[in-house]
């Protein structure tokens, strides 16, 4: 190995252990997902079932408490990913949001605001109202197409759930498909087969994308309600542990060797979960090529978003315990992905 490559690889692991510096020199590029754990504004909406999330539900959810809650959903977010330079992630996934209003209103608190994040989302015919949605800086990411595949069980025509919202743009040059999901949640004997069927939608759309270009760059993230191991994740969208063993047009799990070790990204009862996921394609794991590819993955669970006593000590330090307001911020820690250029 001659003194070039060791010195590309010095660079490169430098870049990787200080991504802020990186980001300042517009070289690496975090991109994170986050599951808000029910933001959700405090106005009454007649067209969705969100009785608890208003003054007078079971949460008595008052304006003073969504404030809070967005207060600290934006502290969270623009520490993702750039411990020195606190500019947040490029490109921000986030689930289980009520509407473009809170979206809007987090991207303007002061703790965001200077960053400029742009809004990508559309209403999903989820019964509880939660959608998905998309969080990018322009200064990084450049949008040139969104759409929705929408969840149309045929057995099951009635069944509501959340779209998936797939967003297509630049990064440096280089064309990135994202899909941002929230399958199915774990409830019932045959919950799991809504999932898998979700997973046949995000798979669908990876074949298609690689069909359009079999170089496609695509990243799938997610509260998928399903570990690494599932078979919604194992089997039908065959994203694999390790990437000696990614087919052609194959995809690989960045988050299965955090679940190997025991870490999550939720806990529940003594057990760790790591249903947030981000998966990438074969072209970004290519060390050959001159453009995008993925470095490295992280959950971030930061002591400040973690409860630090009580009977969830250790777990996220979420937002409700007991019924009770905590001030907290999600049930779910923020995961994501670095890419490099």
């Amino acid at each position: 190995m001659n003194y070039k490559h060791i010195s590309c690889i010095l660079l490169l692991l430098l870049f990787a252990a200080h991504p802020s510096f990186a980001q300042t020199n517009r070289r690496v590029y975090p991109i994170a997902f986050y599951n808000l754990e029910n933001l959700y504004d405090a106005v009454k909406d007649s067209s969705i079932n969100d009785d608890e999330f208003t003054p007078k539900g079971a949460n008595t959810w008052t304006e003073a408490k969504y404030q809070q809650k967005i207060k600290n959903m934006a502290r969270a977010i623009r520490a993702i990913g750039s411990p020195s330079s606190n500019l947040g992630p490029i490109a921000l996934g986030v689930a289980e949001i009520e509407n473009r209003r809170v979206l809007e209103d987090l991207t303007r608190d002061p703790q965001l605001r200077e960053l400029g994040l742009k809004i990508v989302h559309h209403d999903s015919p989820d019964r509880r109202g939660v959608d998905v949605g998309f969080l990018y800086n322009p200064e990084f990411f450049t949008p040139f197409n969104d759409r929705v595949h929408p969840f149309n069980l045929p057995e099951n025509p009635g069944f509501k759930t959340r779209d998936q919202l797939l967003v297509s743009g630049t990064i440096a040059g280089d064309t990135v498909h994202i899909i941002v999901n929230h399958w199915p949640s774990r409830y019932g004997n045959k919950s799991s087969e809504l999932r898998e069927f979700a997973a046949s939608i995000t798979k669908g759309i990876c074949d298609s994308l690689y069909r359009e270009n079999p170089e496609a760059k695509i990243i799938i993230m997610g509260d998928l309600n399903d570990d690494p191991k599932d078979k919604s994740v194992k089997d039908v969208l065959q994203a694999k542990k390790n990437p000696q063993d990614v087919p052609t047009q194959g995809l690989f799990n960045t988050m299965w060797k955090f679940y190997d070790k025991g870490i999550g990204s939720l806990g529940y009862q003594g057990q760790w979960n790591l249903f947030d996921q981000i998966i990438i394609s074969r072209p970004l794991l290519d060390n050959k090529n001159k453009g995008l590819r993925f470095v490295k993955a992280e959950i971030f669970n930061r002591d400040f978003l973690v409860q630090q006593e009580g009977r969830n000590k250790g777990y996220p330090h979420r937002t409700f315990s007991g019924g009770v307001f905590i001030n907290g911020y999600s049930d779910h820690f923020p995961t994501l992905i670095y890419l490099v250029k």
